[in-house]
């Protein structure tokens, strides 16, 4: 907890509950159902909730803003998002359902209002748009920009895809067609993991 406030200093009490008891419960889940490695739970306030946090650093989700999730896994970004953003609605999509159920209790346990979550494949999504498609570590940029583009609104600020990704990303950019923006993570979290992981936004 204490990396979180050391880069973010005006979280609610409610938030910092929130944040606090993020741990345990994926702990106690991740017996059950492998969601995060091992080896990451020993740093899961830096691995996982900064990391998605980094998002929160460049970007103001206003109120009532819908962001989806793709490929949300156990819950990365969106719960440290959905924790961040109260009045943003947060939908998480993921093609297994063993993992979004974790995300789902773990969302009730701290009490998320604005969270739901959705048992299929984003390219099966079509009765609904969103302001912004997130996503961390999922698939190459050209395969994410190909499922978000037709689940995106159109007019909005922010809006697109935004996505946390690592490595040396010319030739996936390159092979996506996209033109970026690109922000070094390691230039906003100070720290040795966050070298070669990247925050890129690709406005609609």
């Amino acid at each position: 907890m204490e990396i979180l406030t050391t880069y973010f200093t005006d979280f609610t009490d409610t938030q910092l509950k929130q944040f606090a008891a993020l741990k345990i419960l994926y702990q106690d889940w991740n017996e059950k159902i492998n969601v995060i490695s091992r080896k990451d739970m020993d740093n899961f306030y830096e691995h996982h909730v900064l990391h998605s946090l980094a998002i929160a650093t460049q970007f103001e989700f206003q109120k009532n803003t819908e962001i989806m999730d793709l490929g949300s896994g156990g819950g990365f970004p969106g719960i440290p998002l959905a924790i961040f953003f109260p009045d943003t609605q947060f939908h998480l999509v993921d093609s297994i359902n063993k993992k979004l159920k974790v995300a789902s209790e773990i969302a009730a346990a701290i009490g998320l209002q604005n969270l739901t979550v959705q048992h299929t494949r984003a390219e099966d999504i079509k009765n609904r748009k969103f302001d912004v498609v997130v996503s961390r570590a999922v698939a190459p940029l050209k395969d994410l920009w190909w499922w978000a583009k037709p689940l995106l609104k159109k007019g909005v600020s922010p809006n697109g895809l935004i996505c946390l990704k690592g490595g040396d990303l010319t030739k996936e950019i390159a092979e996506s067609n996209c033109r970026p923006r690109v922000w070094e993570v390691e230039k906003i979290f100070p720290e040795p993991f966050f070298k070669e992981k990247f925050l890129l936004h690709v406005p609609l």
